[in-house]
């Protein structure tokens, strides 16, 4: 028995260090990582690594490591994805202030929160969840469209003041609420395209998706970035965080519900559990929110893949927990327990390496121009995509950048951008979507 638990002490080890390490660079996503592990997985399913005491954990530590640690990124290069674009305008304000590490070290709290919470909710999991499942399964479609709507209704018309006239003051106060309906239909427009018609080759077909969420989440944040040209100020690092016990039970109470919403329900993601986070906690208290940030998106993406193992259940939520199923199947409360124990390990080791690497992005932001390091981010996020995607994902992207900089320059929400998957998916699911599949050339 003691050799299992070495092994899955050792394989969560491993899996924590590489992806919190990876999770430093941005635009590289877990997904991407892991699925190029599962590539080869044929070439080692018989030696040591392929065992699932090593295989499993390592997975497991490979999300927590980076659903804590992609912080880093977000705050210090302006690079996030997509579950955590709504926490990088007060993040990049604490930036702007010399508090970045303040804000990642609220994150941090927020992830290890939603390790308490998911270990917690853990237990009731078996029982609740073929509940849940039976209540809500014929009610998702319905359940995406109100999402959809509130997002849409959610965005309040800005301004109003400029202009001499009533009517160009009415245009001016309505124009982020069109360019956030613009980014909507012109996002779930590019999901249609990339789901029906992918443009990726078959070799890299595991990653069509991937060069439109980095065009519309990634690219348009470091393009501002080097337009603006702004110079990071003198970053502290204090021995403490001022925040009250209170603000951090409602930060992790919202974040969890929206994270696991998030991780529960398919297609939602992340930064929409991050969306319906915020609303809870973001009128009143910014490191309420930045906390409430930094839970979801650790719930969204670890609790998708803890749902793949609990009994009685086996549900596929997420990009790994799908890789996984056509590999392996957990085998009841002993895998259970086994990636419970990893995921609880790999939260407080995790935790410790953010505020490391957090220290050394300090450092490098601090010595390195940051229009410099933004062409450096912006290089690698071009190299990336057209060393793993080709022509056609360099294309995907610089489309996606031109949809994903509407809300940049007009001042909307950049969670609409999540309609890429939201819609065709929402529309496939109310039987609509071939029809509109159709009406656009491509069914």
């Amino acid at each position: 028995m003691w050799i299992i638990a070495l092994k899955v002490l050792a394989a969560t080890t491993a899996g924590t260090f590489v992806s919190a390490l990876l999770a430093c660079l941005p635009a590289l996503h877990v997904y991407n990582v892991a699925s190029f592990i599962l590539v080869f997985h044929g070439l080692v399913q018989h030696t040591w690594f392929g065992e699932p005491v090593i295989l499993m954990p390592f997975m497991m530590g490979l999300i927590v490591g980076y659903a804590t640690v992609n912080t880093v990124p977000s705050v210090f290069l302006g690079a996030p994805d997509e579950s955590a674009m709504l926490m990088v305008f007060p993040t990049q304000k604490y930036l702007m202030q010399g508090r970045g590490y303040e804000a990642t070290v609220l994150t941090g709290i927020g992830s290890l929160g939603g390790v308490v919470c998911l270990l917690l909710v853990a237990l009731v999991l078996p029982k609740g969840l073929p509940v849940l499942r039976t209540v809500l399964s014929p009610h998702y479609y319905w359940i995406l469209v109100l999402v959809l709507s509130y997002m849409i209704l959610s965005e309040f018309p800005k301004g109003g003041d400029r202009g001499a006239t009533r009517t160009a003051r009415f245009l001016d106060a309505w124009k982020s609420l069109a360019a956030g309906i613009a980014t909507a239909l012109l996002s779930g427009w590019l999901g249609f395209i990339l789901l029906r018609k992918p443009l990726i080759s078959v070799e890299s077909a595991f990653m069509n998706i991937m060069p439109a969420f980095v065009g519309l989440f990634g690219v348009p944040w470091v393009i501002q970035n080097i337009i603006s040209g702004t110079d990071v100020p003198k970053q502290h690092t204090p021995a403490s965080v001022d925040c009250t016990s209170f603000a951090v039970f409602r930060g992790v109470s919202a974040g969890f519900l929206g994270g696991f919403f998030a991780a529960y329900t398919p297609i939602i993601t992340g930064g929409i559990g991050g969306l319906l986070a915020g609303h809870a906690t973001a009128q009143n208290d910014e490191r309420s929110f930045i906390i409430s940030q930094g839970a979801s998106k650790f719930v969204y993406y670890v609790g998708a893949f803890l749902l793949f193992f609990v009994p009685a259940a086996v549900l596929s939520r997420g990009g790994l927990a799908n890789m996984m199923r056509v590999f392996y199947v957990p085998r009841g409360y002993h895998d259970y327990a086994m990636i419970l124990a990893a995921l609880a390990f790999s939260g407080a080791m995790s935790f410790v390496m953010l505020l490391g690497l957090a220290r050394v992005a300090i450092w490098f932001v601090q010595r390195v121009n940051y229009r410099y390091a933004s062409y450096a981010t912006l290089l690698f996020m071009v190299s990336l995509v057209t060393g793993l995607t080709g022509l056609p994902g360099l294309f995907i992207m610089i489309v996606s950048t031109g949809i994903g900089m509407i809300p940049v320059l007009y001042h909307s929400r950049r969670s609409h951008c999540m309609c890429v998957l939201l819609i065709p998916v929402a529309l496939d699911m109310a039987g609509y979507g071939q029809a509109v599949a159709t009406w656009m050339g491509l069914g």
